[in-house]
């Protein structure tokens, strides 16, 4: 009885400690600005919530963006810390930006 006790603790505080609190999560994206028309390529830091999915990280994103007169085109895709340094020459001065 003793070891199963341990044995399931063991396994519990392994599980626990293999999985994150919280995943950074990051997106691409692209917007516009019209009159006159103006592009760019950005990436920004999410909140978990927004990580789910491109539609909800789009709600986000839109929402930000529009405070400087920016309208979101699309979300390109969503990552982790991991690919953030491949983006950053892109992104220039709209890199974790909003």
């Amino acid at each position: 009885m003793k070891n199963r006790i341990l044995l399931s603790l063991g396994l519990v505080l392994g599980l626990m400690a293999a999985s994150p609190a919280a995943a950074d999560c990051y997106a691409d994206y692209k917007a516009k600005k019209d009159s006159p028309l103006r592009l760019h390529y950005g990436v920004v830091k999410l909140p978990d919530a927004f990580c789910a999915s491109r539609g909800a990280a789009g709600k986000e994103i839109g929402k930000r963006l529009s405070r400087d007169g920016w309208q979101l085109l699309n979300v390109m895709s969503i990552f982790g810390k991991d690919g953030l340094a491949e983006r950053k020459e892109s992104a220039g001065k709209f890199y974790l930006r909003y």
